[in-house]
């Protein structure tokens, strides 16, 4: 089992500091902040390119953050929030199968994440931390925190909902 969650801690939290640095810096063909800043300003959001610069961190932050095994509730937190941001304004309105099931799939990862805590491999558990920083509460308590800390942004920070695809 801890090679396998050190597997999926690697994979999600890489694949995420690879999103994040695409909005941060233009890596990996990302659009970097003036970018990514005009593709949510046209998703409604308010300050476009502050907002950019702060999902970037979030993924790129919470990216390294479980990669490492460091803070795991947290790192999952940070994730969910971009990860329910992208569903609510971006891919819910298509049909599932062509839109939204990666972001959700990705939400669901590191809620359960969250929840069964990093693994052996982790520096949570060489900092003793593991067994603090696991269990149903802590996926309880990032799913919340990253509900809450959504809603705030889908709710203040837009000034309108996205276009209706059509």
């Amino acid at each position: 089992m801890a090679s396998g969650l050190l597997l999926l801690r690697l994979f999600v939290g890489l694949a995420f500091v690879g999103h994040g640095t695409q909005k941060l810096f233009s890596w990996w063909g990302g659009y970097g902040p003036q970018g990514t800043g005009g593709f949510f300003a046209s998703q409604g959001y308010r300050w476009g390119v502050p907002m950019a610069v702060l999902a970037g961190l979030a993924e790129a932050g919470g990216g390294t953050l479980l990669a490492f095994g460091l803070l795991t509730p947290l790192a999952c937190a940070a994730i969910g929030v971009v990860m329910l941001n992208a569903i609510f304004s971006v891919t819910l309105k298509r049909a599932f199968m062509a839109g939204s099931e990666l972001e959700l799939a990705y939400l669901v990862t590191v809620v359960a994440l969250a929840a069964i805590g990093p693994g052996r491999f982790s520096l949570d558990r060489a900092i003793g931390w593991d067994d603090d920083l696991s269990g149903v509460w802590c996926g309880v308590g990032a799913s919340v925190a990253a509900a809450l800390v959504s809603f705030v942004t889908l709710t203040f920070f837009r000034t309108k909902p996205p276009p209706q695809a059509q």
